[in-house]
């Protein structure tokens, strides 16, 4: 019998899991990342500045009195301290739209986060973790107060490639399973060094797990990203392409990350 090695079978997985999901996103977001496990080392503060802008995205609001996706530039700013070597508390503040359709500019609550992970995940083939979020919202940016998401995280380091998934579930608290949304993302990349990664990502939600959609219902989005590692600065940067004709046409991202201490 053929023994197939574990790492293999691992990355045949990942890999299968990231290119069959279709990518999508139906809600503004203030972030647009798929989590790695990798944390702030104990005791050191990071701060990370994201924004996205959707020069060509849907032009009707997600529910009455929701932000337009068209136009509009989000982001947030990202505290991280690390706790321990498997823990990362974070915290969203503030969460923002610069500008939306017929709004302009307005805050949009924060959101605290729990990070929980394999100690140096850059220093194992496999890794893992797990985030769990809580968001306090206005109803503009969410159809509730309240909202929370579990993200788990699994993935590869391959030599110069990663192969990671996040099979996210989101709640509104409404009870059962009509209150969980699946919106999973994933990314291939490669690293051509320390400083720089190129990668294709992917964002999806399928709606919630006792009302799947159909197809053409959902939001595909695929994305191209440019990471630049510097001693002053890191940069993640890209755009987003939708292939639904639910889904916004273009996307932007950039997000940038500094150690405070």
């Amino acid at each position: 019998m053929i023994k197939i090695p574990r790492t293999v079978v691992c990355a045949f997985v990942l890999a299968w899991l990231i290119l069959t999901d279709s990518g999508a996103l139906f809600a503004q977001t203030d972030e647009i990342q798929v989590y790695d496990g990798e944390i702030e080392s104990v005791g050191k503060f990071n701060v990370m500045i994201h924004n996205n802008f959707t020069p060509a995205g849907r032009e009707k609001p997600d529910y009455p009195g929701a932000i337009i996706p068209n136009h509009s530039d989000n982001g947030a700013v990202e505290w991280a301290y690390g706790v321990t070597p498997w823990m990362e508390q974070g915290l969203y503040l503030p969460v923002y739209t610069a500008y939306s359709t017929g709004r302009g500019g307005s805050l949009n609550g924060f959101k605290i986060r729990e990070l929980f992970v394999r100690p140096n995940a850059r220093e194992h083939e496999f890794f893992y973790g797990v985030n769990f979020e809580f968001s306090v919202n206005y109803l503009y940016w969410e159809p509730r107060h309240i909202t929370s998401e579990i993200r788990p995280i699994v993935g590869a380091h391959l030599h110069h490639f990663d192969l990671i998934y996040n099979p996210i579930v989101d709640t509104q608290y409404r009870g059962g399973l009509g209150g969980l949304e699946f919106v999973p993302a994933g990314r291939i990349a490669y690293n051509f060094s320390n400083g720089w990664t190129v990668a294709t990502e992917e964002y999806a939600d399928f709606g919630t797990f006792n009302d799947i959609l159909r197809a053409n219902e959902q939001f595909h989005e695929v994305w191209g990203v440019v990471d630049r590692n510097t001693k002053w600065v890191d940069i993640e940067t890209g755009f987003g392409v939708g292939v639904s004709a639910g889904a916004d046409k273009l996307t932007l991202k950039l997000m940038l990350s500094r150690d405070l201490n």
